[in-house]
């Protein structure tokens, strides 16, 4: 079992550190800049994304997941993320042209930039990781299906986190505080 996990471990340090500094701190830029944000992402994908747009919260943003009844509307100034890691899902695509026509930006975190959902971003986080749409063949990680490029998210998103807080000058108390006490 050990000889997997240094092998997963060892996959997702090569995913991230494909991933380009400009593009992360276009990503980064992009959400301090953001007046309101929402997020998106299927499936595993999306267990990701609510992750970040908790972190997001904690960081004082105002932050929501979309499908949730308090997601507000987006408007200008606004900032839609999503993910579609294999460049393309149909519900995604749907939100991100709703965003746009009402204003908002679109940013886009997938392992395919070619993909179709990135013709509709305003800003591309590219994840060099398999997902579901390429977990087959010879060169295929250890982790099944698409966990490569969610656990990938997972890691990439702290870091923005991590980014973000430097930039915006919140402390860790000032995250701490924002963290509900419900649980």
């Amino acid at each position: 079992m050990l000889h997997l996990s240094a092998r997963a471990l060892e996959e997702l340090n090569a995913c991230l550190s494909k991933v380009a500094m400009p593009d992360f701190d276009a990503a980064v830029r992009e959400i301090s800049e953001a007046r309101r944000i929402a997020l998106y992402g299927v499936g595993r994908e999306g267990l990701q994304i609510k992750g970040l747009a908790m972190r997001l919260y904690h960081l004082g943003l105002q932050a929501s997941v979309v499908g949730d009844m308090t997601t507000p509307p987006l408007d200008a100034g606004d900032l839609l993320i999503v993910s579609a890691g294999p460049g393309t899902f149909s519900t995604v695509s749907a939100l991100m042209k709703v965003a746009r026509m009402a204003g908002a930006r679109v940013l886009l975190v997938t392992a395919e930039p070619q993909g179709a959902a990135a013709g509709l971003a305003d800003v591309i986080l590219p994840v060099p990781a398999q997902t579901m749409a390429t977990d087959q063949g010879a060169a295929s990680s250890v982790l099944p299906m698409g966990s490569l490029y969610e656990g990938a998210l997972y890691i990439l998103f702290e870091l923005v986190i991590l980014a973000l807080r430097d930039e915006l000058g919140v402390s860790a108390e000032i995250m701490r505080a924002n963290h509900t006490n419900l649980e």
